[in-house]
């Protein structure tokens, strides 16, 4: 007997899936607003949502049995583990931008052994960068310094403040050092070129047996786990949508904010029924 094709669904969740308030970009009267649930509480605060609409297509996505959906995330590990999708669990899950597989909740070490040998063959150490982060942010906008999993530096910024320029002359530094530079919301990422989700995104398809990858994402940390995808979508907002960017089977949405992620899951539906 010949085992069913298998679509494995990739994607980013913040700002593609999930939104928070401030993401939302409801536009239409209040009385036809959507309604929400909540997929996220920190701190006793409720951070971010789907439309119950998009819960339920997330339910349908996940029940398929020929369908693998694995969330992509640059989210660490803790991050991730806050978020409670609708639908069936995902035995599947890519955390820190590539940097760690989850398989039912625990992290794969061999792709962490794996991971660990690329970054110190082909980039910069953190350490390096981090310090230069460090030394050439300025206080007048600088909220905060972190490091995500002891894999990649990002800063919280005072977007009003920040000089575009500073980023632009971040993004050359870290070039020729094997890092890249993303702005997303208030957040500078630092992100070593090896670290990807795409490269993560194959093995879990590698290991899955799938013969077709779908994937979505908004932001340039996304760009290559959408080239690496059969077929891609991106939302009509966020930041690779703000540079253009577009590739032959990557289609941008036509809505933007949270109903680009009812979109995103009616497109992934059709997309694995069909493939």
């Amino acid at each position: 007997m010949t085992a069913s094709p298998v679509t494995l669904v990739a994607s980013d969740l913040d700002r593609t899936l999930i939104y928070s308030s401030a993401a939302l970009q409801l536009t239409m009267d209040d009385e036809r607003a959507p309604r929400l649930l909540c997929v996220e509480v920190y701190n006793h605060k409720p951070l971010s949502y789907v439309t119950e609409t998009a819960a339920g297509l997330l339910t349908d996505l996940t029940a398929a049995d020929s369908t693998v959906f694995v969330p992509t995330t640059t989210r660490t590990r803790e991050q991730y583990h806050r978020i409670r999708l609708p639908g069936a669990p995902a035995e599947f899950a890519i955390c820190a931008n590539g940097g760690h597989i989850l398989v039912k909740g625990e992290s794969d070490p061999d792709w962490q052994r794996t991971v660990a040998d690329r970054l110190a063959d082909e980039c910069a150490p953190l350490a390096e960068v981090r310090a230069h982060l460090v030394a050439t942010a300025d206080p007048a906008w600088l909220l905060k310094e972190r490091v995500a999993e002891d894999l990649f530096a990002y800063l919280v910024v005072d977007r009003a403040e920040l000089p575009p320029e500073w980023t632009k002359e971040l993004a050359a530094w870290a070039e020729p050092r094997g890092w890249t530079v993303s702005l997303q919301g208030r957040k500078i990422y630092a992100v070593p070129r090896p670290l990807t989700k795409s490269a993560a995104m194959r093995e879990v398809a590698r290991r899955t047996g799938a013969t077709q990858t779908l994937a979505a994402g908004d932001s340039l940390l996304d760009a290559d786990l959408l080239l690496a995808a059969d077929q891609g979508w991106r939302p009509g907002h966020g930041e690779l949508a703000d540079a253009g960017w577009n590739a032959d089977h990557v289609e941008a949405t036509a809505e933007r904010g949270v109903a680009a992620g009812e979109e995103i899951l009616r497109r992934f539906l059709r997309a694995s029924e069909t493939g």
